[in-house]
């Protein structure tokens, strides 16, 4: 494909990412990322406000000793740091899963390869 088709018709003439953006397996690609982003995202702002809410008005419940100096607080605070690392961990095997064989076959498809 050249960087502009052009249209018979005399309409305007579509670029190549304008015809990409609109195809069925490029919607699909988007759908599947959102599936993934955008409760994941909820999950952990809403983790993530429980920590600060907990901090700020929690005192004592945040201040209590687990063992040795430990609070409930120190380990929420490290539990936000593990659960950004899950959360990459479950984002990178869903992408290899869900999102790359999509985007391999569309990019294989611009560039003119054959289908797998």
């Amino acid at each position: 494909m050249g960087s502009t088709e052009q249209d018979v018709g005399g309409a305007e003439p579509q670029t190549d990412w304008e015809q990409i953006q609109g195809s069925p397996e490029f919607t699909d690609l988007r759908r599947r990322l959102r599936v993934f982003v955008f409760p994941m995202t909820a999950l952990f702002l809403v983790w993530y406000l429980l920590y600060v809410l907990l901090a700020d008005y929690a005192h004592g419940f945040m201040g209590t000793k687990l063992f040795g100096n430990i609070t409930v607080g120190l380990v929420f605070g490290l539990l936000q740091f593990v659960s950004t690392f899950v959360i990459t961990g479950l984002y990178v095997r869903y992408a290899n899963r869900k999102l790359d064989p999509v985007a391999d076959s569309i990019r294989a498809e611009i560039e003119g390869e054959p289908r797998r």
